[in-house]
Protein backbone atom coordinates (compact mmCIF):
# COMPACT_ATOMS: atom_id res chain seq x y z
CA UNK A 1 0.00 0.00 0.00
CA UNK A 2 2.31 2.17 0.78
CA UNK A 3 4.47 1.62 -2.17
CA UNK A 4 1.16 2.35 -4.32
CA UNK A 5 0.97 5.62 -2.44
CA UNK A 6 4.77 7.02 -3.21
CA UNK A 7 4.00 5.74 -6.93
CA UNK A 8 0.75 7.58 -7.14
CA UNK A 9 2.92 10.77 -4.96
CA UNK A 10 5.92 10.49 -7.65
CA UNK A 11 3.45 10.33 -11.13
CA UNK A 12 1.65 13.25 -9.52
CA UNK A 13 4.85 15.18 -9.18
CA UNK A 14 5.44 14.73 -12.99
CA UNK A 15 2.00 15.39 -14.12
CA UNK A 16 2.18 18.82 -12.40
CA UNK A 17 5.46 19.22 -13.67
CA UNK A 18 4.42 18.01 -17.68
CA UNK A 19 1.01 20.43 -17.54
CA UNK A 20 2.55 23.66 -15.65
CA UNK A 21 3.63 24.56 -19.54
CA UNK A 22 0.12 24.83 -20.60
CA UNK A 23 -1.31 26.52 -17.49
CA UNK A 24 1.73 28.81 -18.22
CA UNK A 25 0.75 29.56 -21.67
CA UNK A 26 -3.11 30.13 -20.97
CA UNK A 27 -2.32 32.39 -18.17
CA UNK A 28 0.45 34.20 -19.37
CA UNK A 29 -1.08 35.40 -22.77
CA UNK A 30 -4.73 35.62 -20.87
CA UNK A 31 -2.89 38.66 -18.73
CA UNK A 32 0.03 39.90 -20.72
CA UNK A 33 -1.27 39.87 -24.22
CA UNK A 34 -5.09 39.96 -24.18
CA UNK A 35 -4.92 41.56 -20.24
CA UNK A 36 -8.17 40.61 -19.19
CA UNK A 37 -9.40 38.73 -15.85
CA UNK A 38 -10.26 34.74 -16.68
CA UNK A 39 -13.67 34.44 -16.67
CA UNK A 40 -14.92 31.81 -13.61
CA UNK A 41 -11.53 31.89 -12.35
CA UNK A 42 -12.23 29.09 -9.56
CA UNK A 43 -13.85 26.82 -12.19
CA UNK A 44 -10.90 26.71 -14.09
CA UNK A 45 -8.74 26.07 -11.47
CA UNK A 46 -10.61 23.52 -9.78
CA UNK A 47 -10.98 21.89 -13.54
CA UNK A 48 -7.24 21.51 -14.10
CA UNK A 49 -6.58 20.00 -10.54
CA UNK A 50 -9.49 17.31 -11.38
CA UNK A 51 -7.34 16.82 -14.93
CA UNK A 52 -3.67 16.39 -12.47
CA UNK A 53 -5.50 13.70 -10.59
CA UNK A 54 -7.24 12.08 -13.67
CA UNK A 55 -3.61 12.03 -15.41
CA UNK A 56 -1.98 10.72 -11.89
CA UNK A 57 -4.63 7.65 -11.61
CA UNK A 58 -4.79 7.32 -15.31
CA UNK A 59 -0.85 7.15 -15.73
CA UNK A 60 -0.83 4.37 -12.41
CA UNK A 61 -3.43 2.53 -13.99
CA UNK A 62 -1.57 2.16 -17.40
CA UNK A 63 1.63 0.78 -15.74
CA UNK A 64 -0.43 -1.44 -13.33
CA UNK A 65 -3.33 -2.50 -15.56
CA UNK A 66 -3.11 -2.07 -19.53
CA UNK A 67 0.86 -2.37 -20.25
CA UNK A 68 1.01 -5.75 -18.48
CA UNK A 69 -2.11 -7.09 -19.64
CA UNK A 70 -1.93 -6.10 -23.27
CA UNK A 71 1.39 -8.26 -23.43
CA UNK A 72 -0.11 -10.85 -20.99
CA UNK A 73 -2.46 -11.27 -24.07
CA UNK A 74 0.06 -10.99 -26.34
CA UNK A 75 2.20 -13.64 -25.14
CA UNK A 76 -0.97 -16.37 -24.49
CA UNK A 77 -2.36 -15.97 -28.21
CA UNK A 78 0.73 -16.53 -29.04
CA UNK A 79 1.76 -19.44 -26.81
CA UNK A 80 2.87 -22.54 -29.01
CA UNK A 81 0.51 -24.74 -26.69
CA UNK A 82 -2.38 -22.42 -27.50
CA UNK A 83 -1.77 -22.70 -31.55
CA UNK A 84 -0.60 -26.29 -32.01
CA UNK A 85 -1.66 -27.99 -28.72
CA UNK A 86 0.63 -29.15 -25.89
CA UNK A 87 3.96 -31.49 -27.52
CA UNK A 88 3.19 -30.45 -30.87
CA UNK A 89 6.34 -28.53 -33.05
CA UNK A 90 6.07 -26.65 -36.00
CA UNK A 91 9.20 -24.91 -37.41
CA UNK A 92 8.73 -21.68 -38.55
CA UNK A 93 5.83 -18.88 -37.98
CA UNK A 94 2.76 -19.27 -40.38
CA UNK A 95 0.39 -16.30 -40.58
CA UNK A 96 -2.43 -18.68 -40.83
CA UNK A 97 -2.01 -19.66 -36.87
CA UNK A 98 -2.35 -16.39 -35.56
CA UNK A 99 -6.16 -15.94 -36.28
CA UNK A 100 -7.16 -15.65 -32.92
CA UNK A 101 -4.53 -12.33 -32.40
CA UNK A 102 -5.78 -10.91 -35.63
CA UNK A 103 -9.23 -11.07 -34.30
CA UNK A 104 -8.54 -10.23 -30.74
CA UNK A 105 -6.34 -7.15 -32.36
CA UNK A 106 -9.54 -6.01 -34.18
CA UNK A 107 -11.94 -6.17 -30.85
CA UNK A 108 -9.33 -4.21 -29.18
CA UNK A 109 -9.07 -1.73 -31.37
CA UNK A 110 -12.55 -1.40 -32.11
CA UNK A 111 -13.81 -1.45 -28.14
CA UNK A 112 -10.97 0.95 -27.28
CA UNK A 113 -11.66 3.69 -29.88
CA UNK A 114 -15.78 3.74 -29.08
CA UNK A 115 -14.14 4.51 -25.53
CA UNK A 116 -11.83 6.88 -26.55
CA UNK A 117 -12.34 10.54 -25.02
CA UNK A 118 -10.96 12.29 -27.31
CA UNK A 119 -13.16 10.86 -30.63
CA UNK A 120 -16.53 11.20 -28.18
CA UNK A 121 -15.56 14.91 -27.90
CA UNK A 122 -15.00 15.41 -32.06
CA UNK A 123 -17.97 14.05 -32.53
CA UNK A 124 -20.11 15.83 -30.84
CA UNK A 125 -18.32 18.54 -31.95
CA UNK A 126 -19.02 17.67 -35.70
CA UNK A 127 -22.91 16.88 -34.57
CA UNK A 128 -23.61 20.09 -33.14
CA UNK A 129 -21.75 21.88 -35.92
CA UNK A 130 -23.22 19.69 -38.83
CA UNK A 131 -26.81 20.26 -37.54
CA UNK A 132 -27.06 16.95 -37.15
CA UNK A 133 -26.42 15.69 -40.32
CA UNK A 134 -23.22 14.00 -38.86
CA UNK A 135 -24.39 11.28 -36.36
CA UNK A 136 -22.21 10.81 -32.83
CA UNK A 137 -22.55 6.86 -33.16
CA UNK A 138 -21.83 7.00 -36.83
CA UNK A 139 -18.82 9.00 -36.61
CA UNK A 140 -17.66 6.84 -33.61
CA UNK A 141 -18.54 3.32 -35.37
CA UNK A 142 -17.04 4.22 -38.51
CA UNK A 143 -14.08 5.38 -36.80
CA UNK A 144 -14.03 2.44 -34.50
CA UNK A 145 -14.14 -0.25 -37.80
CA UNK A 146 -11.17 1.50 -39.17
CA UNK A 147 -9.15 1.05 -36.31
CA UNK A 148 -10.20 -2.48 -35.88
CA UNK A 149 -9.05 -3.01 -39.64
CA UNK A 150 -5.76 -1.06 -38.86
CA UNK A 151 -4.55 -2.55 -35.93
CA UNK A 152 -5.48 -6.17 -37.12
CA UNK A 153 -3.30 -5.38 -40.40
CA UNK A 154 -0.77 -3.81 -38.11
CA UNK A 155 -1.12 -6.95 -36.22
CA UNK A 156 -0.10 -9.02 -39.43
CA UNK A 157 2.38 -7.38 -40.38
CA UNK A 158 4.05 -8.06 -37.32
CA UNK A 159 3.27 -11.76 -37.74
CA UNK A 160 4.92 -12.07 -41.33
CA UNK A 161 7.78 -9.34 -40.66
CA UNK A 162 6.91 -7.78 -43.83
CA UNK A 163 7.86 -4.46 -43.92
CA UNK A 164 5.86 -1.41 -42.49
CA UNK A 165 6.03 1.14 -45.51
CA UNK A 166 4.95 -1.29 -47.80
CA UNK A 167 1.18 -0.66 -45.93
CA UNK A 168 1.55 2.45 -45.05
CA UNK A 169 2.49 4.02 -48.55
CA UNK A 170 -0.52 1.91 -49.80
CA UNK A 171 -3.07 3.17 -47.31
CA UNK A 172 -2.07 6.55 -48.04
CA UNK A 173 -2.60 6.56 -52.22
CA UNK A 174 -5.79 4.85 -51.14
CA UNK A 175 -6.39 7.83 -48.64
CA UNK A 176 -5.66 10.86 -51.43
CA UNK A 177 -7.50 8.52 -54.08
CA UNK A 178 -10.60 9.15 -51.80
CA UNK A 179 -9.84 12.67 -50.75
CA UNK A 180 -10.02 13.59 -54.73
CA UNK A 181 -13.81 11.75 -55.01
CA UNK A 182 -15.14 12.84 -51.59
CA UNK A 183 -17.66 15.59 -50.26
CA UNK A 184 -15.13 18.53 -48.70
CA UNK A 185 -17.15 18.44 -46.07
CA UNK A 186 -16.41 15.31 -44.96
CA UNK A 187 -12.21 15.43 -45.60
CA UNK A 188 -11.35 17.74 -42.38
CA UNK A 189 -13.40 15.47 -39.93
CA UNK A 190 -11.49 12.60 -41.22
CA UNK A 191 -8.34 13.38 -41.37
CA UNK A 192 -8.67 14.67 -37.42
CA UNK A 193 -10.20 11.54 -36.72
CA UNK A 194 -7.03 9.40 -37.70
CA UNK A 195 -5.50 11.86 -35.16
CA UNK A 196 -7.64 11.23 -32.56
CA UNK A 197 -8.09 7.89 -31.96
CA UNK A 198 -4.19 7.63 -31.26
CA UNK A 199 -4.96 9.43 -28.06
CA UNK A 200 -5.21 8.11 -24.58
CA UNK A 201 -7.02 4.99 -24.46
CA UNK A 202 -5.88 3.46 -27.53
CA UNK A 203 -2.05 3.80 -27.71
CA UNK A 204 -1.45 2.18 -24.28
CA UNK A 205 -3.35 -0.98 -25.36
CA UNK A 206 -1.86 -1.14 -28.70
CA UNK A 207 1.78 -0.30 -27.76
CA UNK A 208 1.44 -3.25 -25.26
CA UNK A 209 -0.19 -5.46 -27.83
CA UNK A 210 2.49 -4.51 -30.68
CA UNK A 211 5.59 -5.09 -28.27
CA UNK A 212 4.17 -8.18 -26.59
CA UNK A 213 3.68 -9.94 -30.30
CA UNK A 214 6.96 -8.98 -30.96
CA UNK A 215 8.69 -9.76 -28.16
CA UNK A 216 6.57 -13.51 -27.99
CA UNK A 217 6.73 -14.15 -32.20
CA UNK A 218 9.97 -15.88 -32.85
CA UNK A 219 12.29 -13.83 -35.56
CA UNK A 220 10.49 -10.85 -34.51
CA UNK A 221 12.42 -7.82 -32.95
CA UNK A 222 10.78 -5.33 -30.18
CA UNK A 223 11.79 -2.30 -31.28
CA UNK A 224 11.78 -3.02 -35.74
CA UNK A 225 8.69 -4.85 -34.93
CA UNK A 226 6.89 -4.30 -32.01
CA UNK A 227 6.41 0.00 -33.04
CA UNK A 228 4.01 1.07 -35.98
CA UNK A 229 0.50 -0.09 -34.89
CA UNK A 230 -0.29 3.50 -34.06
CA UNK A 231 0.49 4.55 -37.94
CA UNK A 232 -2.22 1.92 -38.49
CA UNK A 233 -4.78 3.32 -36.33
CA UNK A 234 -4.26 6.64 -37.47
CA UNK A 235 -4.33 6.33 -40.99
CA UNK A 236 -7.49 3.79 -41.34
CA UNK A 237 -9.70 5.87 -39.77
CA UNK A 238 -9.62 8.15 -42.65
CA UNK A 239 -10.09 5.54 -45.40
CA UNK A 240 -13.22 4.29 -43.22
CA UNK A 241 -14.52 7.85 -42.38
CA UNK A 242 -14.30 9.11 -45.79
CA UNK A 243 -15.60 5.36 -46.98
CA UNK A 244 -18.44 5.79 -44.92
CA UNK A 245 -19.19 9.36 -46.33
CA UNK A 246 -19.31 8.27 -49.59
CA UNK A 247 -21.16 5.27 -48.92
CA UNK A 248 -23.62 7.61 -47.38
CA UNK A 249 -23.81 9.70 -50.25
CA UNK A 250 -24.38 7.04 -52.96
CA UNK A 251 -26.96 5.42 -50.92
CA UNK A 252 -28.93 9.03 -51.12
CA UNK A 253 -28.97 9.23 -54.85
CA UNK A 254 -30.00 5.62 -55.01
CA UNK A 255 -32.76 6.23 -52.81
CA UNK A 256 -34.17 9.40 -54.89
CA UNK A 257 -33.34 7.83 -58.04
CA UNK A 258 -36.24 5.04 -56.85
CA UNK A 259 -38.34 8.17 -55.66
CA UNK A 260 -37.92 9.75 -58.46
CA UNK A 261 -38.95 6.30 -60.59
CA UNK A 262 -42.24 5.70 -58.34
Amino acid sequence: MLDLLLHLFWTGLGTVRDVLPIVLVIFGFQYLIIRRPIANLRRIVIGFVYVVIGLTFFLVGLEQALFPLGELMAAQLTDPAFIHGAGAVVEGVRWQDYYWVYIFAAAIGFSATIAEPALIAVAIKANQVSGGAIGVWGLRISVAIGVAVGISLGVFRIVTGTPLHWYIMVGYIVVIIQTARSQRTIIPLAYDSGGVTTSTVTVPLVTALGLGLATAIPGRSPLLDGFGLIAFASLFPMISVMGYAQLAAWWQRRAKVHGSEE
